[in-house]
């Protein structure tokens, strides 16, 4: 009888995929040598191995988190995910930049209020004001937070909680405030005026002063955000009746205010007990806007040009010098703030419909969106950039948090580029309970972002809450 061999023959394991990359970054003190050439590696690799790569490349001592670019998106699953989503070939050499990870900012502290908190800026060595005095890197320097409340009165703090100085002279709620200088503070109201303030520090809690030294009438609503430029001595802001006011930060350069907007007469007798604060009006008064305005900015290099956001859909962009609109970009909904990304020539606006639009101003754009940051539940009320990235920002919201973003971590959907936030901040005072989807109760009214004291917010728990990154 014949005997059948059956011989069972073992396919050889496919051979693993490889591609060419060649890595580079724009951090001096991370930087690989310069011979370094194009390296050979899997394409099943991920951003861990990448980072272990570059660290045994660097030689260090104690390994740096690294994130991986590749075409302005970060690698967020293997090179061969990548390769096949885009549409690259293996057989491309990718240019791959490598950027130091970004870590997540922890909760430091928060200082309570008696009422909401509208408004918070930071004065640090490394803040604007500072720099726009010497036009360099300040000298060490005391940190301190400033905030406006609905309770009308403006608080500057230090580190340690305490109040500083208190500032009371507004009628009513403070929507915005701002340090122009180390020693002057300009805030905005409801009472429909901007008032500025010579601040005075102290190291002792309650010894420093914050005391008027102008008053600037022309609105006719509710001031509802301001920006200031001290190396121009002008202000920006926004209000409620529709315009935009262009102000002088001095006194002999202001005209006089109008009649029509200024306290009455009875009023002003009522205060002849109180030492009289100087009144002056707008420099010019920037129509066009057809519904509230939101929010106003100067450009990042060029203080001569200003932008605005409104609840009419529009972005305006603005030429100071003749106070005219040089150009207007409509979105599809309502625009609550705004903030100049220079380095990408982008303008982030932050909309009712929950996410933030990033809008190119300038006239060879031909597409108004140039990008939309989803997460948010919440209208997004307040934005600030990150001070140590050009692609990074923070956004505040209603629906009680703030999000970090970074412009680069973007995907292709349909029409549009789309980005996630990197890291979300809570509100501390919702620790332990879940946070209403709308936000109700831990509401988020504003937010900056400061290299030394970190991410700042202030919202209607009544709590300024500061959280810090060991880069911020």
């Amino acid at each position: 009888m014949a005997t059948t061999t059956t011989e069972t023959v073992t396919a050889p394991a496919p051979r693993q995929t490889q591609v060419r990359i060649h890595l580079h970054t724009r951090s001096d003190d991370i930087e690989l040598p310069q011979d370094t050439g194009p390296i050979l590696v899997s394409t099943e690799v991920k951003r861990y191995q990448l980072s272990t790569l570059v660290n045994r490349l660097l030689e260090t001592e104690k390994p740096v988190p690294l994130e991986f670019l590749i075409n302005g998106q970060f690698l967020r699953s293997s090179l061969d995910d990548f390769l096949t989503q885009n549409g690259i070939s293996a057989e491309t050499t990718l240019r791959v930049e490598y950027v130091r990870a970004l870590i997540p900012p922890l909760y430091v502290a928060s200082y309570e209020h008696d009422d909401w908190v509208s408004a918070v800026d930071v004065l640090s060595p490394s803040s604007k004001p500072v720099r726009w005095m010497r036009n360099a890197e300040g000298p060490a320097m005391p940190q301190r937070i400033l905030s406006g409340s609905y309770d009308g009165l403006l608080r500057v703090w230090n580190t340690s909680s305490e109040v500083i100085a208190t500032g009371q002279g507004h009628t009513a709620s403070v929507k915005a405030a701002k340090f122009i200088s180390p020693t002057q503070v300009v805030s905005s109201s409801v009472d429909r005026t901007i008032r500025l303030w010579k601040f005075e520090d102290a190291a002792a809690e309650s010894a420093g002063t914050l005391t008027p030294t102008l008053e600037l009438f022309g609105h006719k609503a509710s001031v509802d955000r301001i920006a200031a430029h001290a190396p121009s001595s002008r202000i920006l802001s926004a209000s409620a009746d529709h315009t935009i006011g262009l102000w002088s930060s001095k006194k002999a350069e202001a005209p006089a205010a109008p009649e029509e907007v200024l306290p009455s007469a009875n009023k002003r007798r009522k205060l002849s007990n109180t030492k009289t604060v100087p009144q002056r009006g707008p420099l010019s008064q920037l129509l066009g806007h057809q519904s509230q305005i939101a929010d106003v900015c100067f450009d990042e290099k060029d203080a001569t040009v200003g932008y605005s956001a409104s609840w009419d859909h529009t972005v305006k962009t603005w030429d100071l010098t003749t106070s005219a609109c040089v150009d207007t970009r409509t979105t599809a909904q309502s625009l609550f703030s705004i903030c100049h990304l220079s380095e990408s020539s982008l303008l982030a606006t932050g909309t009712s419909a929950r996410h933030i639009t990033l809008i190119d101003p300038r006239a060879s754009a031909t597409t108004v969106s140039a990008m939309t940051l989803r997460g948010h539940t919440n209208v997004v009320v307040s934005l600030a950039k990150d001070p140590n990235s050009s692609y990074q920002l923070v956004s505040g919201s209603h629906d009680g948090t703030c999000r970090v973003w970074d412009i680069r971590s973007v995907r292709a959907e349909a029409m549009d580029r789309v980005g996630d936030s990197v890291y979300v901040i809570e509100r501390n005072s919702a620790s332990g309970g879940s946070r209403p989807a709308a936000g109700e109760g831990v509401k988020v009214f504003s937010v900056c972002w400061d290299a030394d004291v970190g991410i700042v917010s202030g919202g209607e728990d009544n709590q300024v809450q500061i959280n810090k990154s060991t880069t911020s």
